[in-house]
């Protein structure tokens, strides 16, 4: 067995704690600008999503172990349809008095933000137990040789 297999496991939590931090940075994001209209049409604030993908090793390759962890594509914008209401007074307003408002969703970012925060606290736990398991591991193959 290669140290990297032994540490392999806990690369993959460290790959899980990165990525629910980077979600939990969006989320915090998308609540900060909720109501961010801009100062000229069009400007409206778009929310944000973090793409995830796992990584994995090809398993007929050698010395394959078959976990690498989540990979982080990248922030993108939800396409989801602008609301509009008429405030003509609003600097953001197009020529017909309308602006266009986030489509941040306050109830989803939160679920959102739990989920994430959750899964940290999951990926935080299984790199916790991983280490104790290494530490007894090592310790015992001390006491053989």
């Amino acid at each position: 067995m290669s140290l990297s297999n032994i540490f392999s496991g806990m690369q993959v939590s460290a790959s899980g704690l990165s990525a629910e931090r980077m979600r939990m940075e969006v989320v915090a994001n998308n609540i900060a600008n909720a109501h961010s209209t801009g100062d000229k049409p069009g400007m409206a604030y778009r929310r944000q999503r973090v793409n995830f993908a796992s990584e994995m090793d090809q398993f007929m390759d050698a010395g394959a172990t078959g976990m690498k962890g989540v990979k982080i594509l990248g922030v993108s914008e939800d396409p989801t349809p602008l609301e509009t209401i008429y405030d003509p007074g609003n600097a953001a307003a197009d020529e017909n008095g309308m602006v266009e408002l986030p489509n941040v969703q306050i109830p989803i970012e939160m679920v959102d933000l739990v989920t994430a925060s959750r899964a940290y606290e999951a990926n935080l736990k299984s790199l916790q137990t991983y280490k104790q398991l290494a530490e007894q591991t090592l310790s015992l193959l001390r006491g053989i040789s």
